[in-house]
């Protein structure tokens, strides 16, 4: 039987990933820097000629794209990317739709996270998960019943904005916590840890605890089955696993922690998978050809 192929394609401010995907691998692929300060135009321009290098490789069932920003999936509009200035507004899929036959679908990089894990991850049993990513800042993407809750331009999930101590909840639960608390990267903390520095198992430690308090909050909203950690940070896992479950287990509702699973991805190159995976979610979920009720 042959394989279905989609494009993946991970937008963002500094660079660009394409892939054509095929159950769930990457067969070939291609990275560019992306022209962050060019106008709309050429960045557009930069993104087609590398997406047609792709098609020109294999044979292709959907383009899917996952991009830092707020989404109108329906209309196809992109409004503004991070770290890219003159993306504002941009009629993406149009333009898109304009130059190849596949149809396209979109949208934000944690939307897409979450729908790459559902499809060729570890979410596969579940109908419902949350996917976060925790890196520079915090998304999450959320899956609901088997398919995805993007919400009002793809905005559903910002827990990272929730109010929370004196700040955000993105300012506990990201990179940032380890450079406002302890002036150091997380990757440096995580190094240090590695080798019993007890300042930097603490400064884990106390991440952990903060993100347990948000994955309460995450239970007490949606009540899903799983949550999964992507982004850098998530590599520190064994050193804030411990603290973020001890934090957990204050939920009040045993009975929803003990049916929980909560665990790091493991896919590599989750953003493009995840871009891909979206075609094929939101092909095997569109509805048939309508029929007409009797009155």
């Amino acid at each position: 039987m042959t394989q279905t192929n989609y494009i993946g394609i991970d937008i963002g401010g500094t660079k660009v990933h394409i892939g054509v995907v095929q159950d769930g691998q990457i067969i070939n692929e291609v990275r560019f820097e992306t022209s962050a300060q060019a106008p709309q135009e050429q960045i557009l321009g930069e993104l087609v000629r590398h997406i047609q290098l792709m098609l020109d490789t294999a044979d292709v069932a959907g383009i899917g794209i996952g991009v830092p920003g707020l989404v109108d999936e329906q209309q196809g509009v992109v409004h503004n990317v991070q770290n890219i200035p003159s993306w504002r507004e941009v009629r993406l899929k149009e333009h898109l739709s304009g130059h190849f036959a596949q149809p396209v679908y979109m949208t934000n990089d944690a939307n897409a996270f979450a729908v790459g894990e559902k499809i060729f991850g570890q979410g596969q049993p579940y109908a419902n998960l949350v996917g976060i990513t925790l890196g520079t800042g915090l998304g999450a993407g959320i899956i609901i019943n088997h398919d995805l809750h993007a919400g009002v331009l793809s905005s559903a999930g910002e827990f990272g904005c929730i109010p929370y101590l004196d700040k955000t909840v993105e300012d506990y639960c990201s990179g940032k916590f380890f450079a406002q608390h302890y002036q150091q990267e997380g990757s440096t903390l995580h190094a240090l840890a590695r080798t019993g520095d007890a300042r930097a198992l603490e400064a884990l430690a106390s991440y952990g605890r903060h993100l347990g308090n948000v994955i309460k909050i995450i239970l007490h909203t949606l009540a899903p089955e799983a949550i999964f950690l992507g982004g850098s940070v998530s590599h520190c896992y064994e050193f804030f696993r411990e603290a973020m479950e001890a934090s957990i287990r204050e939920f009040p509702f045993r009975l929803v922690t003990d049916r929980l699973v909560v665990a790091p991805s493991e896919l590599r190159n989750a953003a493009v998978l995840g871009a891909a995976a979206l075609c094929k979610m939101k092909q095997e979920l569109s509805p048939a050809t309508p029929q007409t009720l009797p009155l």
